[in-house]
């Protein structure tokens, strides 16, 4: 797909004085634009990306700013040309400060407290490039297995990233779901997808975070996500402990809930991601 400068331009109201391409992450594209009038937008957009996955990030972003605890890049334009691309806010990322993961967990838990209307959210999203319902459920147990473990499940046997022992593994797992969990609390306002790409510092030390697949959910999902492939110091945990501290077990069920990223991975990248997930289900049966 080729963006122009005119395609940009239309979106946002101003012509483009220049472009240049920056790292867009595995699955779009990205380039940064300097308008004519002195502002520096991210863009980012990929080959038959339809407009909803991004008007669905915009909608995103702007629910995890409203916690005011991250700094989160402000939408500009969700635009169109070949396929869809989505104009944000241009924010000048910067290395971690020295208090920069203290501050990230002590973040973290404050958008964690904002909480959210119920396990869900009032649209549907993506996650990488797949659809993610967020449908309401009446309990977490009930939410987690049928918006999140079996329909990635089964979108992971379909393309051949888990097999069928496995898809029936996940099946028996469902039914265990309310005594694995972990105590009730009410849903948080989660990111969805916080890996350390999706985390990010401004010079000041702001932390930021961007890419999310957000819904109201147990607070355990992200600081799961965040340990599957590193990138967070232990401190970052243990001021977020402070701060909002965590139900008994919770390591225990770390696991649990590296689950689902590791399908939605199967069903990406295959490889050894849907081995994985294997071992952790028969772990938990």
């Amino acid at each position: 797909m080729s963006l122009s400068a005119e395609h940009i331009a239309a979106a946002v109201g101003s012509p483009v004085a220049d472009m240049t391409p920056v790292a867009g992450g595995d699955i779009n594209r990205a380039l940064r634009a300097t308008l004519e009038d002195g502002r520096q937008i991210f863009v980012k957009y990929r080959r038959g990306a339809k407009a909803e996955m991004y008007e669905a990030e915009a909608d995103g972003l702007a629910w995890l700013g409203r916690a005011e605890t991250f700094r989160v890049p402000g939408a500009v334009a969700v635009g169109r040309a070949e396929s869809a691309f989505l104009a944000l806010e241009w924010l000048p990322f910067a290395p971690a400060a020295a208090q920069g993961h203290e501050r990230f967990g002590q973040s973290l838990a404050g958008l964690h407290r904002a909480g959210a209307e119920g396990f869900g959210y009032s649209r549907d999203n993506y996650i990488g490039s797949l659809e993610q319902p967020n449908e309401s459920a009446e309990s977490w147990a009930e939410f987690y297995g049928a918006r999140r473990l079996e329909p990635m499940a089964r979108k992971a046997a379909a393309a051949g990233g888990i097999d069928e022992k496995t898809l029936l593994a996940v099946d028996s797992l469902l039914a265990r779901l309310p005594e694995l969990v972990g105590p009730e609390e009410p849903p948080a306002r989660l990111h969805g997808d916080l890996w350390s790409g999706n985390a990010a510092f401004l010079a000041d030390g702001s932390p930021c975070v961007i890419d999310p697949a957000v819904y109201g959910g147990h607070r355990e999902v992200d600081l799961a996500m965040m340990q599957l492939f590193g990138g967070f110091e232990q401190r970052c945990f243990a001021a977020y402990d402070e701060v909002f501290p965590l139900a008994p077990g919770w390591q225990e069920r770390v696991p649990l809930y590296q689950l689902y990223p590791l399908l939605v991975h199967a069903v990406l990248f295959g490889g050894a991601y849907g081995a994985t997930a294997a071992t952790i289900i028969n772990r938990y049966l």
